[in-house]
């Protein structure tokens, strides 16, 4: 990890963080404070609090990808004041905190799913609009990739995670579709995947009840296959849960976690833990809906339109 404090400044951001002014106002970060950043991506929100916190507070942020240390480290040291990086999984938030002499904070933020540079880059293998190798781990140090697991998974278990994980429709032809490929040569690069789902279960066009021709609905079922296996791949939902559970412990009276989500499955684990710690006196106030991005938001970052924070 990376450990420093230095001169203060300023600096801008080529990766608009987001929900931004959201999560500062749910926040409301203050000098002196210690505040967490669970998923650190390019420290586009790392850095909006590190500034408010400056001089004498401290930001700890975690990232599983190793890749996003440096920059962010070379980001946030430009930026000044004090903080810790750590290459590691926030389900491990705890004892990363212990390590750093912290008890509690004041703030915690985690934005979950991937990010813009992760999209972008085609050796991940997350994204099927550019053909690469099917790895999708965003810690490209350990674990199995998506292609080892499409080679290795039984029908019913793949069939399971585009089903459940991704609301696939058609979950079961599209499973039963690889493990029939595999057994004469494994699908190992993101366009095979991609190819192999628009054959066993074509885009299909749908046109409401009196409807114009002009008003279509495509359904792509590669978009969710896609999530549903980086979401299995990375045990996003296991390591979501995990720190939903410790999150009341590392939270001193009067502090505020605060969660961005872009998939439905992970929505819906954090507004459980929320209300059912509100009910349980562990939480004063819980935000009663999801919280949007604007108008003005999702037309200057399409990744936005599916964020909800709570």
């Amino acid at each position: 990890f990376w450990r420093k404090r230095v001169r203060r400044s300023t600096m801008g951001g080529e990766h608009k963080p987001v929900l931004l002014a959201e999560v500062l106002a749910a926040l409301n970060p203050q000098p002196g404070q210690t505040h967490v950043d669970c998923t650190l991506g390019f420290a586009g929100h790392s850095l909006e609090l590190l500034q408010r916190i400056a001089p004498d507070g401290l930001l700890i942020a975690t990232d599983l990808d190793p890749a996003n240390i440096e920059p962010a480290h070379a980001k946030l040291e430009a930026a000044g004041g004090l903080f810790a990086l750590h290459h590691t999984n926030f389900a491990g938030l705890a004892g990363v905190l212990a390590g750093e002499g912290v008890t509690q904070v004041d703030g915690l933020l985690a934005d979950l799913g991937m990010s813009s540079m992760q999209v972008d880059d085609r050796s991940r293998g997350f994204s099927f609009m550019r053909d690469g190798p099917l790895d999708m781990r965003m810690d490209p140090t350990r674990g199995r990739t998506g292609a080892q697991l499409l080679a290795s998974l039984p029908e019913e278990e793949l069939t399971a995670c585009f089903r459940d994980l991704g609301d696939e429709p058609r979950a079961e032809v599209i499973a039963a579709a690889i493990v029939s490929q595999r057994q004469t040569k494994p699908i190992e690069r993101t366009k095979e995947l991609r190819e192999l789902i628009e054959r066993a279960a074509p885009v299909q066009v749908l046109r409401g009840p009196g409807a114009p021709p002009e008003r279509k609905q495509l359904l792509g079922p590669a978009t969710r296959v896609f999530q549903s296996l980086r979401i299995l791949v990375n045990r996003e939902l296991a390591n979501l849960t995990h720190l939903l559970r410790v999150v009341p412990t590392l939270l001193r009276p009067g502090a505020t976690a605060a969660i961005i989500s872009f998939h439905s499955g992970e929505d819906r684990l954090v507004k459980v833990a929320f209300r059912d710690g509100q009910r349980a006196g562990i939480y004063d106030a819980v935000t009663p809906d999801a919280v949007r991005p604007t108008l003005e938001e999702r037309r200057a970052s399409p990744r936005s339109r599916s964020a909800k924070l709570r």
